[in-house]
């Protein structure tokens, strides 16, 4: 079992064995930066973001309690950093829908009717990105953790010291708004 072998590593590393922290990295490296890319929506802030989650959790090791699953106390350092890295940014203007439509109407509109193109699948990703990146930063987390990592809700509320709750309520208002900007769009352009 991966959580029973993460422990060991982590036990491994506190007494002392610096090398076996690699491990870890290798086994957890390409979910953290799947989850660095989805609440940044930008590759190389992606990779220093996951780089700096790793840092972080090296230096905190000795606070992992054990309590939740090592991916999970991970996911919740990258997460946290992911939110620092977007308030820092606050001054930057911000994803609107408005201007996301007038960039790329017609690649949303080609997303939603589901062009079966292959090549297509990189654009509708990026896409993708560039939609959730319209989602307040806490919507967002909570839609990346729960349809791309798979985490169920108990874990995304440890990931973002949060409640149940409030991620069924997060989750429950970034779909009501994606779809709301959705069926804006699609009736605009039916008329």
């Amino acid at each position: 079992m991966e959580t029973e072998e993460d422990r060991l590593v982590v036990k491994r590393v506190l007494a002392g064995d610096r090398q076996a922290f690699a491990v870890l990295v290798e086994r957890h490296q390409g979910r953290v930066r799947q989850v660095c890319l989805g609440m940044l929506g930008n590759p190389a802030a992606a990779d220093d973001a996951a780089q700096e989650a790793f840092l972080k959790a090296y230096r905190s090791l000795a606070a992992f309690r054990g309590d939740a699953a090592f991916s999970t106390w991970l996911t919740r350092l990258a997460t946290n950093h992911c939110l620092d890295v977007l308030r820092a940014e606050a001054r930057r203007p911000t994803s609107s829908w408005d201007a996301l439509l007038e960039a790329d109407g017609e690649r949303v509109e080609r997303l939603l009717k589901g062009d079966p193109d292959p090549a297509a699948a990189a654009e509708a990703a990026d896409l993708a990105g560039r939609l959730l990146a319209v989602l307040p930063e806490q919507q967002r987390a909570a839609l990346l953790l729960c349809e791309t990592e798979g985490l169920s809700y108990e874990e995304i509320a440890e990931a973002l010291a949060c409640s149940v709750d409030s991620v069924k309520a997060r989750l429950r208002r970034a779909r009501r708004t994606l779809e709301e900007k959705l069926r804006h769009f699609m009736d605009q352009k039916i008329v």
